[in-house]
């Protein structure tokens, strides 16, 4: 077994070669049994044809339409594709085209892309927050012959980025309304034609009438091995990389990361809200697997999450750590406004919770209490969540740990994941029956990982991209000759075999004493606190750690109430007040309780602004840019240091010169 990575330790970043020794590869825990249905050399259209064979649903698809859901039978919606596949081939596009996809994450994008994916295509997928300037690259980059559009108000929000864009032949919209004459002027200056799907799907049903087996002719022309769809990844730095990914690699991953689950096997009565992106490969292949076991799924927003979960009443969803933290905070919140007899209830569960650790047994007072709490307290959380929720898949970032316990012992079972989007994108996630807060549980059947000796998570198998668009060299420096994928994060085995994340490998970072600090797991223990919304752990080429924290505004507005301190005065005066200071500095002192003196956090700084990914500080996919806050937070960041920087350029003491 690897020796654990973690603070206490100083990894050194190794060159990019392959680690032809040491490497650490995952053992299977013991009573574990892989999932027998690995199925290879399937198409993307291939599993909707099998959904509609095998696990046919008559309200597959549902997307509000002002406060009414419209639905669409799994039959229904791969005739459309049909439909729509040969009436874009109709548009003078061939096989292989570059397509892409600026358009809302309902029904309609699932039409797009498997039509797309059905007529040969390559589908690009482009966030919706993008600027204009990224999404002109993406399309430039991507070479794309045709842009789909939900409708004209996106269509106008993108005439900016297709200016100069030569290979831009046509543009299709979702909706039915038409063009403002501002926009027709635009589109018209350009020579691009315009189009609407409705308008190619009936140009497409009227050639499946005279000619019955088009369609099945087109599917039949498509390789597992075809690419299938190019996925800009956002970035925490530098341009957009366009991720290759074929046919197999979606449907490998689809296919495998869904076997095993008994409560999605049951599919067909099941019912499953979506609220995110479909331009994020996560939300996408998740989508294909409902799609591929039966499930309904519902469309809807990130603001109507809450309104939704308890009117769709899900028995499935998946989420990002965020949203799961959103409720907690809620959850506290709601507890905060109980009666007396109420709220020594809610606190004695969340006690409970509070104390609960997957994978061991509850004390016996514990037991004893349980049922009481459950019925009393808990009960309420699961109904606040639709009542029917059997199972949240997490994935997109690090679900705090103490989180997954929480909602564990309330009833609510999360699965966290791992992947990338160059790995389709999931590599592992934990099993209901192995499943423990902090880890990412067990690679999927068929998908080797290993670790190489500086504790980098390596990965190989047909879960893995193809490579990166039109650009080899990024790719070689990606993959070695045997097909392992850096994947840039480190990580480790438990002792009982499941694989935990410690840190991303390009986030390490150097002090000038020459030890390597790996933030991640300082900032998990700091956002581990109600009243931490982000914290970014600083100190590259510095003598100590500093944290840059963002309080959650909400939390500290309700232990402000309690604490009795004055709330009337502003922000930014509140979180420089005595009381605040002194919270927050005794929340740095029990993260730095079992840390060594170097990488303990020495300094912090609370800051009055959100990380979002409106202002450009989070990626479309709620990481945190890096760069960006270190660059825009510079002079708050030399502040920390102050008196310190003087002293920078003096000769390091012996200890520090052998690395002690």
């Amino acid at each position: 077994m690897q020796e654990s990575i973690n603070t206490s330790k100083s990894p050194v970043p190794s060159s990019s070669s392959p680690p032809e020794s040491g490497r650490v590869s995952w053992r299977p825990p013991a009573g574990y049994v892989e999932p027998g249905r690995k199925v290879l050399g399937r198409t993307v259209p291939f599993l909707l044809e099998e959904a509609c064979r095998l696990n046919p649903n008559p309200r597959a698809f549902n997307t509000r339409q002002d406060e009414h859901w419209t639905s669409l039978s799994s039959q229904e919606f791969r005739d459309r594709c049909q439909c729509l596949a040969l009436g874009f081939l109709d548009l003078d596009l061939a096989r292989g085209d570059r397509v892409c996809l600026f358009m809302r994450s309902d029904t309609t994008f699932c039409l797009a892309d498997m039509a797309c994916l059905t007529a040969g295509l390559v589908d690009v997928p482009i966030y919706l927050t993008h600027t204009p300037n990224t999404i002109r690259y993406v399309l430039d980059h991507a070479q794309a012959r045709a842009l789909i559009a939900s409708d004209c108000d996106l269509l106008a929000d993108l005439l900016e980025a297709i200016d100069e864009l030569p290979r831009l032949k046509s543009i299709i919209l979702g909706g039915e309304e038409g063009l403002s004459p501002e926009v027709s002027r635009a589109v018209a200056r350009k020579g691009i034609e315009v189009h609407s799907l409705r308008e190619l799907e009936a140009a497409g049903r009227r050639r499946l009438d005279s000619d019955p087996e088009a369609g099945e002719r087109l599917q039949a022309e498509i390789h597992p091995s075809d690419l299938a769809t190019i996925v800009y990844t956002s970035g925490t730095t530098g341009r957009p990389k366009g991720v290759m990914l074929t046919h197999e690699n979606l449907s490998f991953d689809t296919v495998a990361a869904f076997t095993g689950l008994e409560k999605l096997e049951r599919g067909g009565g099941h019912v499953t809200l979506s609220f995110l992106p479909l331009t994020h490969v996560f939300a996408r292949m998740m989508q294909y697997g409902y799609m591929n076991y039966g499930l309904a799924v519902y469309f809807t927003e990130p603001d109507r999450i809450a309104s939704d979960l308890k009117s769709v009443r899900p028995a499935v969803f998946a989420t990002v750590p965020r949203v799961i933290e959103k409720f907690y905070d809620r959850i506290l919140e709601k507890g905060d406004q109980l009666g007396r007899l109420g709220r020594g209830f809610f606190k004695r569960a969340l006690r409970l919770a509070r104390s609960y650790e997957m994978g061991k047994s509850l004390s016996r007072w514990a037991r004893i209490q349980r049922p009481l709490l459950d019925r009393m307290v808990f009960s309420r959380w699961r109904e606040a969540l639709g009542g029917r929720l059997e199972l949240i898949i997490c994935g997109g970032a690090a679900l705090r740990p103490d989180l997954a316990n929480v909602f564990a012992a309330a009833g609510i079972e999360i699965l966290q994941g791992y992947g990338l989007t160059e790995t389709s994108p999931v590599i592992s996630f934990n099993r209901p029956d192995f499943n423990r807060a902090g880890t990412v549980g067990i690679p999927l059947a068929g998908v080797e990982v290993a670790l190489a000796p500086d504790g980098e998570i390596l990965t190989r198998g047909p879960h893995v991209m193809k490579g990166y668009y039109r650009d080899p060299g990024l790719t070689r420096q990606s993959m070695d000759s045997e097909g392992w994928f850096y994947t840039g994060d480190v990580g480790e085995f438990t002792e009982d075999g499941l694989l935990k994340i410690t840190d991303r490998k390009k986030d390490l970072f150097k002090l000038s004493t020459g030890k390597y600090v790996m933030p991640l797991p300082l900032e998990t223990r700091l956002v581990e606190d109600p009243l931490v919304d982000q914290a970014v752990v600083v100190g590259e080429g510095r003598k100590f750690c500093a944290a840059l924290i963002f309080p959650e505004t909400g939390s500290l507005e309700r232990w402000v109430r309690e604490a009795g301190v004055d709330g009337s005065q502003s922000l930014q005066d509140l979180l420089e007040s005595a009381d605040v200071q002194n919270y927050f500095q005794q929340l740095i002192e029990r993260t730095n309780s079992d840390l060594p003196p170097w990488s303990s956090i020495k300094k912090f700084d609370l800051i009055a602004e959100t990380l979002s990914s409106e202002n450009g500080f989070l990626t479309p996919t709620l990481k945190v840019r890096r760069n960006k806050v270190r660059k825009d937070f510079a002079d708050r960041i030399d502040s920390l240091y102050g008196e310190e920087e003087a002293a920078r350029d003096e000769p390091p003491t012996e200890p520090e010169i052998l690395g002690g």
